[in-house]
């Protein structure tokens, strides 16, 4: 069974407007099915952590209604709407949008992800966005292209 690179990016919002959501939810479910390529954290420390802090979301909670509902993307976002404490409201949804938007990795993981995509590193890309759609769509290549 071939294993799949999550290729919905964090800077992708479903209709709760919540960047990174859309990621989480594909990796969980990749993950429940033994489908999540090999590297990848179901749930990570870093922008899978800070979207579940930032909406106020249990990491086991989530990862339990996943593995045993299988639910379509808008299934989801509904069940986080209906989660006691979630915190959805315009002024919570943006704090974290731009936390996303604008964390940086290390210069050292920078450099790693650059220098695996064959770039230099010139300091024109900082954003953990960006460089991580690269270093998507290296191990997408790496998998099932070259």
């Amino acid at each position: 069974m071939q294993k799949i690179v999550p290729l919905i990016t964090s800077g992708i919002a479903g209709p709760l407007g919540v960047y990174h959501l859309p990621r989480l939810w594909l990796k969980v479910s990749l993950d429940s099915k033994g489908l999540l390529a090999d590297g990848y954290p179901a749930i990570g420390t870093g922008f899978d952590q800070m979207v579940l802090d930032g909406l106020g979301l249990n990491r086991d909670q989530v990862t339990e209604h996943i593995k045993a509902k299988h639910p379509s993307y808008p299934e989801f976002e509904a069940w986080v709407q209906a989660q006691p404490g979630a915190k959805l409201d315009t002024e919570s949804v943006k704090k974290l949008n731009a936390a996303i938007l604008s964390y940086h990795h290390s210069s050292e993981d920078r450099a790693g992800i650059l220098s695996g995509c064959s770039l230099k590193d010139e300091g024109k890309i900082l954003d953990a966005v960006r460089l991580n759609e690269l270093d998507d769509w290296q191990e997408f290549h790496r998998a099932f292209l070259a």
